[in-house]
């Protein structure tokens, strides 16, 4: 059975497309729920009391590595060079996995030393909702990449045929990190300069 569309393309491709379309726009939704609601309430803390930028860039930068790293990954993979390809993989991976390990520190940094819960304020409920559904995403690739290159080693079930299984983690991957630049830039960057809409 086909899994191409009549339109040419492949039906998983497709819905793949449609999901990360769906996400974008709940991601959107977190976003415009920050800014509206991070404001209104209880003012301390605030972004500008507990952001490290400088912690925080260091974590932005390791994520947009990894996509650079899976971008690799696939090259190698399309050219049947597995040895290279599980490399790569292996790079995205811990970097996605290091990624989960700065957001840990910070939430527990955010947590115990500056005292912001979600239920401190509005700022906290809105700040953590956004950054840990982020959160809960990488750790989803994370898995998902996981389980591609333990079949790489153990079931001899990823080559340059089977590339769509590849394609479609990558696509999310990727997905994953642009999602990160832009709460990167509103919520840390400009969130913290004076002026901006709170």
């Amino acid at each position: 059975m086909s899994d191409e569309t009549t339109t040419g393309l492949n039906s998983r491709k497709i819905l793949m497309w449609v999901f990360l379309g769906s996400d974008c726009m709940f991601f959107a939704s977190l976003i415009g729920t920050y800014l509206i609601y991070k404001g209104m309430g209880a003012s301390h803390p605030g972004p500008s009391d507990v952001f490290d930028i400088p912690t925080t860039s260091v974590s932005t930068f390791v994520l947009l590595m990894s996509s650079m790293s899976m971008v690799f990954a696939y090259a190698y993979l399309v050219r049947d060079n597995i040895k290279a390809f599980r490399i790569w993989m292996v790079s995205t991976i811990i970097m996605g996995a290091t990624f989960l390990g700065f957001q840990i520190f910070e939430f527990s940094e955010f947590y115990f030393h500056d005292h912001l819960s979600p239920q401190t304020n509005l700022f906290g409920t809105t700040f953590y909702a956004l950054t840990g559904t982020h959160g809960i995403h990488v750790t989803i690739g994370v898995v998902w990449l996981g389980i591609i290159f333990y079949s790489s080693l153990f079931r001899n079930s990823v080559s340059s045929k089977t590339n769509l299984d590849l394609d479609l983690a990558a696509l999310y991957w990727h997905f994953v990190d642009i999602v990160w630049i832009v709460i990167f830039a509103v919520v840390y960057l400009f969130g913290t300069f004076r002026g901006f809409p709170s």
